[in-house]
């Protein structure tokens, strides 16, 4: 009686299981009705944005782009779609605005202007070399009076400078009265002709003249100064014979002067001849001469590596002296509006420069600039940027440094150009040989974390050397495997390690290799 109640409650509890695993599998089989079918073709962004996949890839192999949706060549299961402007798609960054606030970071707008040449030089003072004047002797004769007697002595215009006794002078000017004092006959061509003769012997129309109008011999003349200046060379000393054409005085002037600027090679070219200056001398503290920049010399000083820049100025009142030390500040004036960004928003690399872009989503991106000069704080950026984005002035070395990070796995999809050869990182695994053949081996592993897979059984390359001798179906071996250029693992190394029961060998699911998809990347 006992065993028969035993049997009776045995008989119970598998119909109530059978029941219970009947209504399981009702139940599995209507919920896969109600779900659509979906191939992957048609999947929406998360969120039910609508956005469309920018490409395909197995998230264990994340390097390797898909054009279509599929099945993985490496994995069994279905390929993960991947959408634009998640975090790293694109190398930027994204910060809340609390840790913002805590690394400090401060923006500025790129905007647009003139960017002045900013270039400072020294020089000294000179002659003005075009404002130059010589007084040379007209005839042959002797120097009665010198009315300046010393070099740098300063003159004005039509000021006396010597008084010169000319012989030959006498004869013509006798010649010219005897001619006009003759009576009857054709006398106007003996009159002309002495006049000429006057002329030839170096007299000038105003001598002409007094000797016409006074009637009498003037053997001797006076030279006057052509324009206001110093006696830079003097060549007449009193009682000396002169001939005709010798120098005599040469004079310069002081209404304007040079500046000879010495501008280092490497800002050479943000200096142009037009461009407005202004000079200030320690002699005459606070006084600002204006000028340009009349023309730099074709020459450079091998021994300070400088150009010259010849400058002229204004000289009111000839306060500036030649010899005297001055400091120019150049300023261009070539009137072109440029993209500037501040100078402490650039990052410099020695091989490019960077700047850290600040994007209104709340992104950061690095973005490569190409410069031109820098005046006052400011850079002129000639590609990368344009007016009225946002840059960091603060911050923006960890910024770079966390979106050169997230675009590594970008970077890491590339191909990689031709000669190189990187360094490919190796994965250590264990697990049992389940199936050899020819060019591959099915091992069934368990996790390998530095790849964050878990276990399962799947399929790699066979090595060019082949499998080891000790290796054989059914062996429990350590593995160490890479990733090639095309996505598929290879084992590298393969040895047996002890015969023993595998923690991983239940329940590790079956994967195998299927064939990869139409559209793949290569």
């Amino acid at each position: 009686m006992k065993n028969k109640r035993k049997i009776l409650v045995l008989l119970i509890a598998i119909a109530v299981a059978t029941g219970g695993y009947a209504a399981y599998r009702f139940g599995v089989q209507q919920g896969m009705k109600a779900i659509p079918a979906n191939d992957g073709a048609t999947a929406a962004a998360p969120g039910g944005t609508g956005k469309k996949p920018l490409y395909w890839h197995d998230p264990m192999v994340p390097g390797q782009k898909f054009d279509k949706p599929g099945k993985s060549p490496f994995m069994d299961m279905q390929l993960v779609p991947v959408y634009g402007g998640t975090d790293g798609d694109d190398g930027s960054v994204t910060i809340s605005p609390r840790v913002q606030q805590n690394l400090g970071v401060r923006t500025a707008i790129v905007t647009t202007g003139k960017l002045s040449s900013g270039v400072v030089a020294v020089g000294s003072v000179a002659y003005n070399e075009r404002d130059v004047a010589l007084v040379q002797a007209r005839s042959n004769g002797f120097i009665e009076r010198l009315y300046v007697r010393a070099q740098l002595d300063p003159v004005k215009q039509g000021q006396p400078l010597a008084e010169l006794y000319v012989p030959d002078w006498i004869a013509a000017q006798e010649e010219y009265l005897a001619a006009r004092r003759m009576q009857g006959g054709d006398t106007a061509s003996l009159v002309d002709g002495a006049r000429q003769r006057m002329r030839l012997a170096g007299m000038t129309d105003a001598q002409i003249r007094l000797v016409e109008s006074s009637g009498k011999v003037h053997p001797r003349t006076t030279i006057s100064a052509p324009v206001s200046g110093v006696i830079a060379e003097l060549g007449a000393r009193e009682g000396m014979t002169v001939v005709s054409g010798a120098q005599l005085f040469r004079i310069n002037g002081l209404s304007t002067v040079w500046v000879n600027a010495d501008v280092p090679e490497s800002l050479a070219a943000q200096v142009r001849p037009g461009d407005t200056v202004e000079a200030r001398a320690p002699a005459l503290p606070g006084s600002i001469f204006k000028g340009k920049v009349g023309a730099i010399l074709p020459e450079v000083s091998t021994a300070t590596r400088t150009l010259k820049a010849r400058i002229e100025l204004t000289n009111p009142g000839g306060q500036l002296i030649p010899g005297m030390f001055a400091t120019i500040t150049f300023a261009s004036n070539r009137g072109v509006d440029v993209s500037l960004v501040p100078s402490e928003a650039v990052i410099q690399t020695g091989t490019r420069s960077v700047v850290v872009l600040a994007k209104e989503d709340g992104k950061f991106q690095s973005v490569d600039v190409e410069l031109g000069g820098e005046s006052s704080g400011f850079y002129e950026v000639r590609k990368g940027l344009t007016a009225g984005q946002k840059v960091v002035l603060s911050g923006q070395f960890l910024l770079d440094s966390e979106a050169s990070l997230k675009g590594t796995t970008t970077r890491m999809g590339d191909a990689q150009p031709p000669g190189s050869n990187p360094e490919v990182p190796l994965h250590h695994g264990e697990g049992k040989v389940e199936r050899i053949d020819k060019d591959e081996v099915t091992i069934s592993h368990g996790p390998i974390a530095t790849l964050q897979w878990g276990a399962m059984t799947m399929g790699f390359k066979v090595p060019a050397a082949g499998l080891p001798r000790n290796v054989g179906l059914g062996d429990r071996v350590a593995f160490d495997i890479k990733s090639r250029q095309d996505g598929v693992f290879e084992i590298v190394a393969i040895s047996p390690i002890a015969d023993a029961p595998a923690a991983n060998d239940k329940g590790m699911g079956s994967m195998t290799k299927p064939k990869a998809p139409e559209g793949a990347k290569k």
